[in-house]
């Protein structure tokens, strides 16, 4: 798959409505379910299911549970070698676990899902900079 489909594919979500634990373009997902939406269009079914979690789920469990997951299935990449259509993860706080995810759709702007808001393509900013703590590739880019 060429990255340029990963961002068509995650910009076919834009403007769907916030819902926790959701995946389901123009309906409701969150973060998880917008990287997880993507897979399944580009990729095909979903390699394994996600268990119930909680919006404080990194907190409780303090364990890198979604960075690990990630590294099942897609590629690792040192985080400055993200290019557009790579997924990103990001921890709030240096001591917490990674707990939301994006995926770059230029080198400027990422698409996400957040609590209150449909899901957005914004800009990298500083900010967000700041909080990335892992980069991974989907299997298959070829460019």
């Amino acid at each position: 798959m060429r990255r340029a489909e990963i961002v068509a594919a995650a910009r076919l979500w834009l403007g769907t409505p916030y819902h926790h634990q959701a995946s389901l373009c123009g309906v409701g997902c969150d973060c998880l379910g917008l990287v997880r939406g993507v897979w399944r269009e580009l990729c095909g079914a979903e390699p394994e299911a996600p268990p119930p979690y909680s919006q404080s789920w990194a907190e409780s469990l303090g364990q890198e549970t979604l960075a690990l997951a990630a590294a099942r299935h897609l590629r690792p990449l040192a985080v400055e070698h993200a290019r557009p259509g790579d997924a990103l993860l990001f921890r709030w706080r240096e001591h917490l676990p990674a707990k939301h995810c994006a995926i770059l759709s230029a080198p400027g702007s990422l698409i996400h899902a957040h609590d209150g808001a449909a899901v957005a393509e914004v800009a990298f900013t500083p900010w967000w900079r700041r909080h990335l703590s892992h980069a991974f590739s989907f299997p298959g880019v070829t460019d």
